[in-house]
């Protein structure tokens, strides 16, 4: 079975927008919003890892990966990055020690935008997600620390918008609310 021959995602989902600004240590991004799809993928038991991926790379996001999320701020300076939720749940703050902090549970998508710190405060054991990355992009790694910066910010400037939203495709919220 493949995305295609069974439908995954939910035209329902609820979908939250987040302004993080610059904290001073972690730049997050000045223009584009971190999005958060709540419920957007119809999952099945078993195989719902290869299903996300399938889709992803269906809708020209690439380099996908499984795992969980680092338990330290990280971003990426020169990636933006999808990561969808396939088992389990967490706590995860995004935009620096005074950001948000979201659950993020089976079924939820959030799409970081390049600048925008992300830490995972605690999950549930069978925690897992599917992560990637616009078509042409590959992240780096950032942390914050002393020296990052300016360099950090002039490449979050030039970060390509992706061409396509990373579930819903040629249309959706992403392409709708990053202009």
């Amino acid at each position: 079975m493949n995305a295609k021959e069974v439908e995954i995602v939910n035209p329902n989902a609820k979908i939250l927008q987040f302004e993080l600004r610059d904290d001073g240590t972690f730049p997050n991004n000045p223009k584009l919003p971190l999005i958060l799809y709540r419920a957007a993928l119809k999952l099945p038991k078993q195989g719902g890892a290869a299903l996300i991926e399938e889709l992803l790379e269906s809708n020209r996001w690439d380099g996908t990966w499984r795992d969980g999320i680092f338990t330290y701020h990280h971003y990426h300076s020169v990636a933006h990055e999808v990561l969808a939720v396939y088992s389990g749940s967490a706590k995860v703050q995004f935009g620096g020690p005074n950001g948000v902090t979201q659950e993020f549970t089976m079924s939820d998508v959030v799409v970081i935008p390049a600048g925008v710190s992300h830490k995972n405060l605690g999950a549930s054991d069978d925690f897992r997600v599917v992560g990637g990355y616009p078509e042409g992009q590959q992240p780096d790694m950032c942390y914050g620390k002393p020296g990052e910066r300016p360099n950090a910010d002039e490449n979050i400037r030039r970060v390509p918008m992706p061409k396509t939203d990373p579930i819903f495709g040629r249309t959706g919220p992403l392409i709708e609310r990053w202009k």
